[in-house]
């Protein structure tokens, strides 16, 4: 066989062999199993199943006390943002029992879905109030607070045993008129002494004094006002009570506790301020009360 004879048949072979070649991949790709071909509009790859949302997402409201404002509950707020609660701190005017629960009311009035409210000191009288009338309130927490009966008032509930029923008023308060107060009524200022004593008592002196520094004044009017409504009667409630609270002391909280028929925690130690030398304790107890709404 010549050369060019030999290059021909050398050139034919590999044809022969290349075809052999394709036919035989074909052959496993046709064996080889085949990807489903989605639908037109659908993708190719499953979607991971979104779980499902939780069947109930209460706003947790939170109501500061008299000599206070809603900064008072720091410590709580950044605890539930951080275990995925939605969460509001509002602001409590300190002026009067009435006007102030109505002020709350209409806040609340602009949620939608489940309510926890939580009420500090006074705004225990607060909340007591401002949830009456409200259906989507679920749980009320009471934080160191008073819950008065119908025409009771905030000032009558501290205790026989209390810093402010054994003290005299002039140690106690630094008294102010105000614009627009009701006859008789003067804004309160808490003294120093009783301020980092009595009432930030569990507190670095510090701490206690720039809240005593910052504090706001609240109305002698708030003190005063009889409550118009009782909501603890109808609305399941939480009690957090501070063995250590000299202004409105445990055995008066035991007893509206024992009325309410509430959750009760005692905490051992601690101050009135409670809620901001132990956020996580009081922080717990609100989570008692979520969890309750279904």
């Amino acid at each position: 066989m010549d050369f060019i004879g030999s290059r021909r048949w050398v050139m034919r072979l590999c044809a022969l062999v290349g075809v052999g070649a394709a036919i035989a991949m074909v052959a496993v790709a046709c064996a080889a199993p085949q990807p489903h071909t989605p639908a037109s509009g659908t993708s190719a790859l499953s979607a991971p199943t979104a779980p499902a949302p939780d069947a109930v997402k209460p706003t947790v409201v939170l109501v500061h006390g008299a000599w206070a404002d809603a900064s008072s509950w720091d410590g709580e707020v950044t605890a539930l943002q951080i275990k995925g609660h939605d969460v509001r701190a509002i602001a409590n005017p300190l002026e009067n029992l009435t006007t102030d629960a109505e002020y709350v009311s209409n806040f609340l009035k602009s949620i939608s879905g489940p309510i926890v409210l939580v009420g500090h000191s006074y705004g225990g009288s607060v909340i007591t109030n401002a949830a009456a009338g409200i259906p989507n309130v679920k749980a009320l927490v009471y934080v160191d607070a008073a819950a008065p009966d119908v025409g009771e008032t905030n000032g009558s509930l501290s205790g026989s045993d209390s810093v402010l029923k054994h003290t005299p008023e002039s140690e106690l308060f630094d008294k102010l008129p105000y614009p627009g107060a009701p006859t008789g009524a003067v804004d309160l200022y808490l003294k120093k002494d009783i301020f980092l004593h009595n009432f930030a008592n569990d507190l670095p002196t510090d701490e206690a004094t720039r809240l005593w520094a910052t504090q706001r004044a609240a109305s002698s009017a708030a003190f005063e006002t009889p409550s118009k409504a009782a909501a603890w009667k109808t609305i399941p409630s939480w009690y957090f009570i501070s063995s250590g609270d000299q202004i409105i002391t445990p055995t008066s909280e035991k007893a509206m506790a024992e009325r309410a028929h509430s959750h009760v925690t005692v905490f051992d130690g601690g101050s009135h301020l409670t809620l901001i030398s132990h956020p996580d304790a009081v922080t717990d107890v609100i989570e008692e009360a979520i969890a309750s709404v279904h």
